[in-house]
């Protein structure tokens, strides 16, 4: 099934709303900017796949555009070492995504929730959120209470962390 559609699907099945920018592929948030300017108010975020040095744990770390994740940081609040960006095969296998294109819909497809979500605590407060529905060519934007509803209903763990 297209990506997009799987995750359109999961979001009215789920009873979540969301408004759906399109836009020519952008792999990179830099790009998107240019295309999110006609969404003020709205938290657009970066996205990360990490595994650990022993690639036993993985984690989709979510933060807002414009801020740069200190990893060693994030390693030491949760006990771990040596985090890197998990190759395009294990970001496949867990998130069902290719580079360019992770988000958090992607945890749609790690139907065993091995998959750590770690998301910046400015996210709690943001009363709409973006991300690209699994392909990087459109964003779609839901409320915070959107954001709650899909991460509880995925079933996976997570944190809200001071990622500053």
């Amino acid at each position: 099934m297209n990506d997009r559609k799987k995750v359109l699907e999961y979001l009215q099945s789920h009873d979540i709303a969301y408004e759906c920018l399109e836009h020519p592929a952008t792999p990179t948030v830099e790009e998107a900017m240019k295309y999110w300017k006609n969404a003020p108010g709205v938290q657009h975020c970066k996205n990360l796949f990490l595994r650990n040095h022993k690639g036993n744990r993985h984690y989709l770390v979510i933060i807002p555009w414009s801020k740069k994740l200190d990893t060693h940081r994030l390693e030491k609040t949760i006990g771990e070492s040596r985090l890197s960006f998990a190759s395009e095969k294990r970001m496949e296998r867990f998130l069902g995504v290719k580079p360019g294109s992770v988000s958090l819909f992607g945890l749609i497809n790690d139907e065993n929730n091995e998959v750590n979500l770690i998301l910046d605590q400015d996210l709690e407060s943001a009363s709409g959120i973006s991300f690209h529905p699994n392909d990087n060519t459109a964003s779609l934007i839901i409320s915070h209470e959107g954001f709650m509803k899909f991460i509880e209903n995925c079933g996976n763990s997570y944190k809200f962390l001071n990622l500053d």
